[in-house]
This record gives structure tokens, sequence and C-alpha cells, in this order.
């Protein structure tokens, strides 16, 4: 096999994956570890190691959000190496973005915008070469759900909790919910490196398929099994669960602290309450294969948990700001990788 460009494409594209996928480790950290720094049950750097610990373990669960992303959304046969270059470049861009201003958008969002419009600025083909029915089924749908339920289930979990505890001492169960919300914490880092991960494992393994379709393409079974078909490799398992893991020990502590501190002033028990309500949604999610935003299912969890003790101890100005960067990630990557796609075209017409 010789080295030549595609190759050297193949090799951007796994690189720039493991990019994104690091920097949707710090972009997103505060998914997992913002309400236990918080609510100051951990200290941040030993949130971070924990978050980073479970981040990687959660990775390793399963490949059926990766098969969505690589196989389901968009048509394989009619995918090429400049429109999955393209995906991960306005990905990466948003996620940068949004990080520098402190705003908690989806990382999932923005890889899924930005491959979907590659392809349909692609070619003339491009609308057709798009699954409709399971953008709306698997993304569109979710992304407007999946904060409704953790809002109801977050206010719902935290008003049973006020009914049991309302005779006890603030002291006392700030002690029993400090300890619980490291049980809650770890399973949303699961959840999260479940979800989360899987994205640019089903980018890399797309780039991999649409590679070896290649004249004279002959890859090691261990490196991408040469079947036709979809498959995610144990090495593009363990890179990407590893790359989240890095990302997350790097921080990010600016969406931390809009999640943690801004919006509301948490306590252990609300803590607790946000993650259990976020990682059961996103688990579910993740069963199913849905490619899920964890940072609208955790957000929308810690405003619910806020309304129980009165709708004005949310800070909805703050929330307003985070509402519009859930709006138009989907629509402003979708717009700037089709761009990109459509100057890669004029610029090298095939």
């Amino acid at each position: 096999m010789e080295f030549g460009p595609d190759f050297l494409m193949l090799l951007a594209i796994i690189s720039l994956a493991l990019i994104f996928d690091y920097i949707n480790g710090f972009h997103d950290a505060a998914n997992a570890i913002a309400t236990l720094v918080a609510t100051k049950v951990m200290t941040p750097r030993t949130a971070v190691l924990f978050g980073a610990t479970f981040n990687f373990a959660g990775a390793l669960l399963s490949t059926e959000v990766a098969a969505t992303v690589g196989k389901d959304l968009v048509n394989g046969h009619a995918i090429t190496m400049p429109i999955v270059l393209c995906a991960l470049i306005g990905g990466i861009t948003w996620n940068l973005l949004t990080w520098w201003w402190g705003l908690p958008s989806s990382s999932s969002h923005a890889l899924i915008g930005s491959l979907l419009g590659a392809t349909f600025f692609a070619s003339n083909q491009g609308p057709q070469n798009i699954s409709w029915a399971v953008v709306f089924a698997k993304v569109v749908f979710p992304m407007f759900t999946s904060p409704f339920l953790g809002f109801v289930f977050g206010f719902l979990i935290m008003t049973g909790l006020i009914w049991m505890v309302f005779r006890v001492h603030l002291q006392k169960i700030n002690a029993v919910f400090g300890k619980l919300q490291v049980v809650s914490a770890m399973f949303m880092a699961l959840s999260h490196g479940s979800n989360d991960a899987q994205k640019s494992m089903g980018i890399i393994a797309l780039a991999l398929l649409t590679f070896s379709k290649m004249p004279g393409v002959h890859f090691p079974d261990w490196f991408f099994p040469q079947t036709g078909g979809f498959h995610v490799p144990l090495w593009v398992i363990i890179a990407c669960a590893s790359m989240i893991a890095l990302g997350t020990l790097s921080g990010g502590w600016k969406i931390i602290h809009t999640l943690g501190n801004k919006m509301l002033k948490l306590q252990p028990i609300h803590g607790f309450a946000a993650e259990t309500t976020a990682s059961a949604v996103i688990l579910s999610a993740t069963h199913f294969g849905i490619p899920l935003s964890t940072t609208h299912v955790i957000t929308s969890a810690i405003m619910g948990v806020g309304a129980t003790k009165r709708l004005s101890a949310v800070k909805w100005s703050i929330v307003g700001n985070i509402l519009w960067a859930w709006v138009l990630t989907i629509p402003l990557t979708f717009l700037f990788s089709g761009l990109l796609m459509y100057v890669i075209n004029w610029v090298i017409p095939h």
C-alpha cells in the first residue's frame, strides 16, 4: 500500500478525531465533575482525576452510539475523506469557540451538525445521502426531549429527597449526600464517557471504512478488518477512551464555573439529584445508540433541581446564554462545514 495523499489524509483525520475527543474531554469535563467541585465534596484536582478515570471506563462499555454516528446518519458509500475532514474541522472549531466563551454547548451536536453539513454540500446528491428519518429520531427529537426529561426528573427527584429529609439537620444531610454524591458522580462520568467518546470512534471507523474501499488498500485485521462493513477496532476504542480521559484531566474550568456556580448555588443533595437524573437519562440513550448531548442533560437537570427551591434560584440570564448555544450549535456547524466543503470542491474539483 502506497503512502499517498489519501493515506496522509486518513492520518490527518485520525489525528483530528483524537484531538476532537481530547477537546471534548476538557470542554465537557464539567458535565461529570462541576457539581462535585461546586458542592466542595472534592477538590478540583481530585474531581478531575476521578472524572477522567470513569470517563475512560465508560468509553469501553459499548459502540452503539459510534455505529449511529458512523453509519446510520449518512450514507457510508457516498462519504469521502474530505467530508470526514470537514466534519472534524467544523466540530473542533465550534468546541474551541464555545469553550473560550465558557458556554456548555454540545460537542455531540457540533460534530453531528458538521458531518451533516459537509455531506449535504459535498455533491448534488448530498441531501439524498443524509438519513433524515434517523437524524430526526436520534438527533433532533432527543435534542428537545432530553433537556425536558432532565429538568422534570431533576425536579421530581429533588422534590422526593426534600420530603425525605425535611426533618433532618442540614449538617447531617450534607454529610450523607456528600458520600452519595461520589457514587452519583461516578455514574455521571461513566455515562459521559460511554456516550461522548463514541462519537470520535464512529468518525474514525467511518474514515477507515471509506479508505479501505479504495483500490489496493489492504489493512491488517487488527487495524481494520476487510469485511466491507462498519466496525470499530479495539485500538480505536482504547485510543478514544484515553483521549477523552486526558482531556478531562485538562479541566475546562470556565465551563465548570458556569455549571457549578453561576447557574445555581449547589449543596451535595442537589448535586446527587442532578447527577442521578442525568446519568440515568444518558445511559438509557447510550443503550439505544442515541448520540445524546450530555451537556444538555446535566444542565437541565441542575435547572430542575434548582427550581425546587424557587424559580428565582436559577439564574435565568445565564440559562438564556446556554440555550442560545444549544439552538445554534447544529445550524452553525452545518453551515460552517458545508461552506468548507464547498470551498474544497471549488479548489480541488472532482
